[in-house]
């Protein structure tokens, strides 16, 4: 099947880089969005927006298995213990 897909010119340009970063075409980037959404089973709840049925655990590893690992090594090791600290700027607790 060949589909055409009108994009605004700053989801072309992300597309186009995320491709690149996975060392994919565009083409074959795309097909990969589509395959893994129509894969996932989702439909939509009562205001429209799609339901993911599967456990949370599961949809967190495939949003985090994206996650380039220099990235998650950067993350502060007691960032859950000290999060007023990260997220409002407290001074750190002592724990």
């Amino acid at each position: 099947m060949k589909l055409t897909v009108e994009l605004a010119a700053e989801q072309e340009i992300a597309l186009r880089a995320r491709a690149a970063a996975r060392g994919v075409s565009v083409e074959e980037y795309a097909g990969q969005l589509l395959a893994r959404d129509l894969d996932r089973g989702e439909e939509e709840d009562a205001s429209g927006l799609p339901r993911d049925s599967r456990p949370v655990c599961e949809v967190i590893a495939d949003i985090m298995k994206d996650v380039p690992a220099e990235d998650l090594a950067a993350l502060p090791k007691d960032g859950a213990s000290q999060i007023d600290h990260y997220v409002y700027g407290l001074p750190k607790r002592d724990v």
